[in-house]
């Protein structure tokens, strides 16, 4: 009879637990990447023993060298701007945005608390009117008072994804048939290669122009300058995703072409069971591009639109010229970098639902 060696047996189930632990962070390291938190991954296998060494030159890479050179360029910036004069005075460096910034989150509260009560006064005005038996004179009154940088964030962030959502839906059919059809092709890429860089400050004034002689009703569902915002962003941010559309149909395997005829597959479900699921990776890089370009596109055109939303907000506070303007200015230039940051990212993890390329 064979004797059992109790170590034997606890080695063997401590390496089967390490192995089912790296299983796990590897699992994890998949949205690590999508959220940007790569660098935790090493982190993680260093603590659980896997070659300290290699991944404390992985988190080096990882984390240290971003951190060191955000170091850098922020104690460049605290050195150089002093030196910088303009008309409003030096260049603010990193502690006056920073304190612009605490500064701006305490106005923003402020004013929510101004708007809480306002609707408060509201809500006691109406309820006065029922108890007494005039319902006639119960009226919702908006507020009118000034947005909040939060305000005007959120304003920018709808705008952005109105715009977006009206440029997806018409460039991925257009994509689609412009890669099934070479005649749908030729027909559309002269009006991508003439569109496509057209700047919104060109589209901006006509697009202003249509929706006024069109959009005649003052207390429709959507402001004006809404409206010009969002489909100034439609019209530069729709070409990537065509684009793109286009050429991941057209690069299907030919075999699954011809597999489709073998099955005499109708055009309904060679879309969506064979053209789709094939151009996915492409069309959700394309849907990337667009929203990056959508986001950029936005500002310049909240800034001549007067749309309440970060662009509006820089423009205002260029003709402001306060002390305080440069400092308020770069905020937004972080929040305009950061949001953006993140809609990538959201693009991103939700492409990682939907595909399996790696190549992304």
């Amino acid at each position: 009879m064979t004797a059992i060696d109790p170590q034997a047996l606890a080695d063997e189930e401590r390496e089967a637990r390490r192995a089912r632990l790296f299983t796990r962070i590897n699992k994890a390291d998949t949205w690590f990447q999508v959220l940007g938190l790569s660098f935790i991954t090493p982190i993680l296998k260093a603590v659980a023993g896997d070659n300290p060494r290699a991944q404390a030159a992985e988190i080096w890479r990882l984390l240290g060298v971003p951190v060191l050179a955000i170091c850098c360029f922020l104690f460049a910036w605290a050195s150089l701007a002093p030196t910088v004069q303009t008309s409003l005075g030096a260049v603010p460096g990193p502690s006056q945005v920073w304190a612009e910034a605490v500064n701006l989150h305490e106005d923003a509260k402020a004013k929510g608390a101004k708007e809480q009560k306002f609707y408060d006064r509201v809500e006691a005005r109406n309820q006065k009117f029922i108890d007494k038996g005039e319902p006639e004179k119960v009226k919702q009154i908006a507020y009118t008072g000034a947005p909040s940088y939060y305000d005007q964030i959120w304003t920018s962030i709808k705008t952005v994804f109105f715009g977006f959502l009206i440029g997806s839906l018409v460039a991925i059919p257009l994509g689609i048939l412009a890669g099934l059809s070479p005649y749908a092709n030729a027909a559309i890429n002269p009006l991508i290669q003439i569109f496509k860089p057209v700047s919104p400050l060109a589209w901006l004034p006509i697009v202003t122009m249509i929706v006024s002689a069109t959009y005649t009703v003052d207390d429709g569902l959507f402001s004006k300058s809404f409206l010009n915002s969002a489909i100034t962003v439609t019209l530069c941010s729709l070409w990537p995703t065509l684009i793109n559309t286009s050429l991941g149909v057209a690069s299907i395997d030919k075999d699954l072409v011809n597999v489709s005829k073998v099955l005499k597959m109708n055009t309904y479900t060679k879309i969506t069971k064979l053209v789709l699921p094939s151009a996915l990776p492409l069309i959700f890089t394309g849907l990337r591009l667009s929203l990056g370009v959508g986001w950029m596109v936005l500002i310049a055109a909240e800034m001549l639109a007067q749309n309440p939303g970060l662009g509006k907000f820089v423009w205002d506070e260029f003709q402001n010229g306060s002390s305080s303007s440069l400092a308020k200015i770069m905020v937004a230039v972080f929040t305009i970098g950061i949001i953006g940051f993140l809609l990538d990212r959201l693009m991103y993890a939700i492409q990682s639902l939907f595909t399996f390329s790696s190549n992304r």
